[in-house]
């Protein structure tokens, strides 16, 4: 049975990861080595594509950390969950809900949504 919790946690874990080797190991555990992320602002393929946009990210947004909103769910190798990106202590200005395709419990590919975004 799938823990999606754990998984949306370890996907969260990941997002806020700083130091670029843990990040790699994170994803060789965690992501299956095919994997694909895609959001309507960007996307990458393989560890080297979503570590790139992780790091993309953080450099954008250096003060702010991931968080989950809600409960993730799912069924089968399916999960969902909610997050949101802003600085500690505040409503995050930023948030969004993404779509996880496991497979033998990694991650295998991300659709991602942007639920609220400023100025956009």
């Amino acid at each position: 049975m799938t823990d999606h919790t754990t998984i949306a946690r370890r996907y969260i874990d990941l997002w806020n990861e700083r130091t670029p080797s843990r990040r790699r190991e994170m994803l060789s555990e965690n992501w299956t080595a095919d994997a694909r992320y895609v959001d309507p602002m960007m996307s990458g393929d393989g560890h080297d594509g979503v570590d790139a946009l992780i790091a993309g990210v953080q450099q954008k947004f250096p003060d702010f950390t991931f968080k989950l909103i809600g409960e993730p769910n799912g069924f089968g190798d399916h999960v969902r969950f909610s997050w949101g990106l802003g600085p500690d202590g505040v409503d995050s200005p930023i948030k969004g809900t993404d779509f996880a395709t496991l497979k033998d419990g990694r991650i295998r590919s991300i659709t991602g949504f942007l639920d609220q975004v400023p100025g956009a």
